[in-house]
């Protein structure tokens, strides 16, 4: 099936198309957890902090996404992460479903940052992430005047209700959901329940094989839905982000290979993971070797992968960090860059001192104008 037309122009620049998916808001009604009658798995013991497997689809898995709104989803994932405080270890953003790993921390101790004197202000700072000056300063004003009046116990409490926010998969996912929901529907020009009730989760160990396996496994979904031939081609999953120079991706990838936080490229996680994909990821024939009963990565590139330790070449490295470039890219040497950028210079703000960006990963010395994948010119 292939996915309704958009009613918004299509023409537009990409930044023009994701109008409102960065929009700050003010504070939403206080949200539930819903359990739609059957009983989540959750970790609510000793460790620091716990790992999910995460999948929602379309409702019926009829409504299809294209590129714009995978993107705009990849984007609220993300945003929604860093306000949660919760990890993205890697995700699969698919034409009518999504899968997420997530590494939600121990909410006791996360919420310990905003202890102390200083706690209530870093905690707008905190909520900066999703919410206007405005409606922030409304709230300030708010709990300003409820401890004037005495009554400094009710402003607690609903500085108390905005922590419970935090570190809890399921209003995580929820709000995921329904800012989606909303930016989609404006921009299809439809109403109604874009996604399934409730939301699969499976809780996975925290290291080790279990974490390593199901990260493949998301990861590997293009390739066994037929959509590329190698997951570094499907430009929404985690492993792809990582090889276009994410650090957040690539984090997330070293935390379920049991790697280093910053170990992508000193500790060859980039190498391992990859040979784990093609190992993992094999096309599976019949007993006859004549028809493929599970699509996969070929045996020959899989080999070819593994006898090559899953390196990759540094043209092919800048290949996968252009693809995510979109207009206005300038790559080249860092002389070349900063002529560009002078030439340019009222594109950016007025706090930019410099144009030129080393790409990282390279080994050669090729500079980017900026990581033009997350704001394209043009």
């Amino acid at each position: 099936m292939k996915p309704a037309q958009s009613t918004h122009p299509q023409h537009l620049p990409l930044e023009d198309q994701l109008v409102g998916v960065n929009a700050k808001t003010g504070l939403y009604p206080a949200a539930r957890s819903w359990s739609g009658g059957r009983r989540r798995i959750l970790g609510n013991g000793p460790l620091e902090s716990y790992c999910y497997h995460i999948m929602s689809r379309t409702c019926g898995g009829e409504i299809w996404f294209d590129d714009v709104e995978k993107e705009a989803l990849r984007r609220i994932l993300w945003r929604m992460a860093e306000f949660s405080g919760i990890k993205i270890l890697t995700y699969c953003l698919m034409g009518n479903h999504f899968h997420l790993l997530a590494e939600v921390p121990h909410r006791p101790t996360w919420l310990q940052r905003f202890d102390g004197p200083s706690g209530e202000h870093k905690l707008f700072q905190h909520l900066s992430i999703l919410y206007s000056k405005t409606c922030l300063g409304l709230l300030r004003d708010e709990l300003t005047n409820l401890r004037q009046r005495g009554m400094a116990l009710l402003a607690d409490q609903k500085i108390e209700a905005l922590k419970k926010r935090f570190c809890d998969l399921s209003l995580f996912v929820k709000e995921i959901k329904e800012r989606f929901s909303r930016w989609f529907n404006k921009r299809r020009g439809r109403r109604g329940t874009l996604w399934m009730d409730r939301f699969k989760s499976v809780l996975v160990e925290g290291k080790g094989e279990p974490l390593r396996t199901m990260a493949a496994y998301i990861d590997l979904n293009p390739v066994r839905a037929g959509l590329a031939k190698d997951p570094k081609d499907y430009r929404w999953c985690g492993y792809a982000e990582a090889l276009s120079g994410s650090r957040r991706a690539q984090r997330g990838l070293c935390k379920a290979l049991g790697k280093p936080v910053d170990g992508w490229k000193s500790t060859a996680a980039a190498e391992a993971y990859r040979c784990l994909l093609h190992a993992d990821g094999r096309e599976i024939k019949d007993a006859r070797n004549e028809h493929v009963v599970r699509s996969g990565v070929s045996a020959d590139t899989a080999r070819a992968v593994l006898a090559a330790k899953g390196k990759l070449s540094t043209t092919e490295l800048v290949r996968l960090r252009v693809r995510y470039f979109t207009d206005g890219l300038a790559l080249g040497s860092k002389e070349f860059v900063e002529s560009i950028f002078e030439a340019q210079r009222e594109l950016f703000g007025p706090r930019r001192k410099n144009g030129a960006r080393r790409m990282a990963g390279a080994e050669d010395a090729f500079y980017t104008l900026r990581q033009l994948r997350i704001r394209p010119l043009g």
